[in-house]
């Protein structure tokens, strides 16, 4: 029941300034956010590269309502770029970039979005890298979609992410599932009307089974987002089935979250790639954590309890 009035409270800017101002939140936003820094966000793919984990960076951003918040969140990621570039992480890295933080909610902001990612695309390309744009509410798919197409023709290893929870999902995975795709298929963290989503978490649970079959009998690379371990066993059964070796899939999973799995699965030869975010502007990223489960919420509130 709390799921719903969080996804509320992320979107809510009063509640925003007294979570964001509350001195023990700190500590508990550290658990799921690499830090505010670059130079913290590349401490941390130091670290996870070296227990022989891979990374995707999110500088943390969305829904902005101003062009020149568009062109910084552009320049962040530009100076990402040139960092994993110099750092020599580039085979390790890779960027995940929310279409709302380049103007995709602006006026003509199809356009200006794709003029602010392309940069963005052509410089983690020279750093020898490649990017991910991920999947927001329903509003947005059609737009991210093209956007991901566009991308792909100069850049073929440019990602794109899929939410299960959609009703169309099934129909974009056929679609994507070609030669040289990169699809990261995860359950979905948005509410979403009933008209276009799966409202029940079992119907979720199988659309995503779905879906995984789809994209593993494919000719892509399926990017497996998911911490569930029905998932994970399903997603390496299927592997088995269709004979895909443990190099032409990956299990994606969030900073902070099953890190012993990560790195069980990174040693049993498995790909594992941690969703690394980071930034100021952590607030809605890190109330969709909260309301996705429900140890999540009690882990925040032990804390209030503990160092209120």
């Amino acid at each position: 029941m709390l799921g719903p009035v969080l996804h509320v409270a992320s979107r809510s800017d009063t509640i925003r300034r007294v979570v964001s101002t509350t001195p023990v939140t700190r500590p508990v936003v550290d658990r799921f956010v690499a830090g505010e820094r670059l130079d913290q966000a590349v401490a941390a793919v130091r670290s996870l590269t070296g227990r022989n984990l891979e990374v995707t960076l999110d500088h943390l951003g969305e829904d902005v309502t101003d062009p020149a918040e568009a062109l910084r969140a552009r320049d962040a990621y530009l100076a990402l770029a040139e960092a994993l570039g110099k750092e020599g992480l580039g085979e390790r890295a890779e960027m995940s970039v929310k279409l709302s933080a380049f103007g995709q909610a602006l006026p003509g902001g199809h356009d200006l979005a794709l003029a602010n990612v392309l940069p963005v695309v052509e410089a983690a390309h020279a750093a020898g890298t490649t990017v991910t744009l991920d999947m927001e509410d329903h509003t947005t798919v059609d737009s991210t979609l093209a956007i991901h197409a566009e991308l792909r023709r100069r850049f073929p290893a440019t990602g794109a992410v899929l939410q299960s929870c959609l009703l169309r999902t099934e129909d974009d995975c056929r679609a994507l599932a070609g030669e040289g795709s990169r699809v990261r298929l995860v359950k979905g963290a948005y509410r979403e009307p009933a008209e276009v989503a799966y409202q029940d978490k079992h119907l979720v649970d199988r659309a995503y089974v779905r879906c995984l079959r789809l994209l593993m009998t494919g000719d892509g690379y399926p990017m497996i987002g998911s911490h569930d371990p029905r998932m994970i066993a399903i997603a390496q059964e299927l592997a088995r089935r269709v004979g895909r070796s443990p190099r032409s899939y990956e299990f994606q999973m969030l900073y902070g979250i099953r890190e012993a799995e990560q790195v069980r699965l990174a040693e049993a030869g498995h790909r594992v790639r941690v969703y690394v975010p980071y930034g100021t502007d952590w607030y809605g990223y890190f109330m969709r954590r909260l309301a996705e489960r429900p140890a999540n919420v009690a882990f925040f509130l032990r804390s209030f309890v503990s160092r209120g």
